[in-house]
């Protein structure tokens, strides 16, 4: 029996689909993401209630070189099972979701064929259902009958084609007419710069922006090629970052917009050149739903700044809410908190990951986008730009991020005891302050360097990440030598990165 549980990466499958790194064998193969298809649709077909003959999925990709392999795998999968499996070409994640819930696209469940931002040999699954992304116990199961290898059907499904984008760019666009209400063209005389970074998001201004009227001729790397050979399709880096920013300044844009390479993240630059990344761009984000919502909650990762806290609570006057790193998680439970009936329109992540209870509580990176144009052609009829939303949020005058690597096999347990060590330590500690309710590793205030840091575990891999911030000039390099005796005293981390 062949073990697939290796591949699960939380609520996704990931593995390595091409063999270009030589200590980096492949282990996300075609065989295995046909039997992995195959398990998801006999899956499916118990969560849903139906015959295998009656249930229908989508199938998409991103720009990957190992997509359509992949793809045409998964979907040979689905029909060995008697299911109908539609082959929707290159598509983003969300649009992938939106299959499932749009109005003419009955699908059961979707499968995205993706890897993120991660390098260009590696690919992984996304799957979805009417409800959302699958949980992480859903993959595990799945993976479980992939290993067992599922019975075939007796019949034999169907192979379809289905244009996803059209309905899903539709829908965009109409969210954007009706919103700014000003005709039909509502975007004419806004100049819109978007980065694709080569992946799937190229869609966004060619199929959003332009029928809208807005000008893109500014945009870069519309084009998809999975060998990304401009710069790495992640709001996050620091290259694409530049890249978009570059485009806005030389183009004399009004602002411009970044995706990765599956479009569930994004970052924007304002037409002087400033970042939207970030803690900026959950502050934005924010803005927006307190519009909405004043009042109300709004749910972030745990790597967030104070400085944006201070901006939620005090100038918008909503309640923050910091929970544990993990799109899933910040999804999840602004759900809960809903339910609870505490309101919450906004899950977000410093990644660039955005979900609003609008909208499904999907983290889409061109709904957010769309809700950014929206707001910026609003205020424009007003003499307003988005520097207004964020008056008064402040960026820490210094920030950073460590990942130390676990030694031990056991990595998770070594973790642990870091973090037991670290309370211990921190104790002694003249000053520290420990964060009111933590939910993820271990954050303190140190205020002699106006800052604070916070030492956690890594979601799935045998890495210990830490954060300092500090709104003091060297405060930050005086926060990490307070911890390096510490760091250096642990036998489990590789603190080589201390160099």
């Amino acid at each position: 029996m062949i073990d697939y549980s290796k591949l699960q990466n939380g609520s996704d499958v990931r593995g390595v689909a091409l063999p270009l790194v030589a200590a980096e064998p492949v282990t996300l193969t075609e065989e295995a993401a046909g039997q992995i298809a195959r398990a998801y649709a006999a899956w499916l077909a118990e969560r849903c209630g139906k015959p295998m003959p009656e249930l229908k999925v989508a199938v998409g990709r991103d720009s990957r070189l190992s997509g359509p392999s992949l793809q045409r795998a998964v979907l040979t999968g689905l029909v060995a099972m008697g299911a109908t499996a539609a082959d929707c070409g290159m598509a983003s994640t969300p649009a992938m979701f939106m299959a499932t819930v749009l109005p003419g696209c009955d699908f059961d469940g979707a499968v995205m064929i993706t890897a993120s931002h991660l390098p260009q040999n590696r690919n992984g699954l996304k799957f979805f259902t009417n409800e959302g992304g699958l949980e992480s116990a859903d993959i595990k199961e799945i993976l479980r009958r992939a290993a067992e290898g599922p019975a075939a059907a007796r019949l034999h499904g169907r192979l379809t084609a289905f244009d996803i984008l059209t309905p899903y760019t539709a829908m965009l666009r109409q969210r954007i007419i009706t919103e700014v209400q000003d005709g039909d063209r509502p975007l004419t005389g806004l100049k819109i710069a978007v980065d694709a970074g080569n992946g799937a998001g190229g869609f966004y201004a060619t199929r959003v922006l332009a029928p809208l009227g807005a000008d893109v001729s500014a945009s870069v790397y519309l084009e998809p090629d999975g060998s990304f050979p401009n710069h790495v399709p992640n709001p996050e880096n620091q290259e694409a970052m530049e890249s978009i920013r570059r485009a806005v300044l030389t183009g004399g844009c009004d602002l411009g917009l970044i995706f990765d390479t599956d479009v569930d993240r994004a970052g924007a630059v304002e037409a002087d050149g400033t970042e939207l990344g970030r803690n900026r761009l959950i502050a934005l984000a924010a803005a927006i739903a307190a519009e909405q919502a004043p009042g109300s909650t709004i749910v972030t990762d745990s790597v967030t700044s104070d400085q944006l806290a201070e901006f939620i609570e005090k100038k918008l006057g909503c309640r923050h809410h910091r929970f544990k790193r993990g799109y899933k998680n910040v999804i999840n439970e602004a759900k809960r908190l809903n339910e609870a009936g505490e309101t919450c329109l906004l899950a977000m992540e410093t990644s660039g990951h955005g979900a609003l209870m609008e909208n499904y509580f999907l983290d889409d990176g061109a709904y957010l986008a769309t809700k950014i144009v929206i707001r910026y052609a609003q205020l424009r009829r007003q003499g307003r730009t988005l520097a207004d939303l964020l008056e008064g949020m402040r960026e820490p005058l210094e920030a950073r991020e460590l990942r130390f690597r676990l030694l031990p096999e056991d990595f998770k347990a070594a973790g642990a005891a870091v973090l037991a060590a670290l309370a211990q330590y921190a104790a002694g500690q003249p000053g520290w302050v420990p964060a009111p309710d933590n939910y993820e590793g271990l954050r303190y205030a140190v205020p002699a360097q106006k800052g604070w840091f916070l030492l956690r575990m890594s979601l799935h891999d045998p890495l210990m990440p830490l954060n300092i911030e500090s709104d003091c000039s060297g405060g930050s390099s005086a926060i990490l030598r307070e911890l390096t005796p510490f760091l250096t005293a642990q036998p489990a981390l590789d603190t080589t990165v201390l160099d």
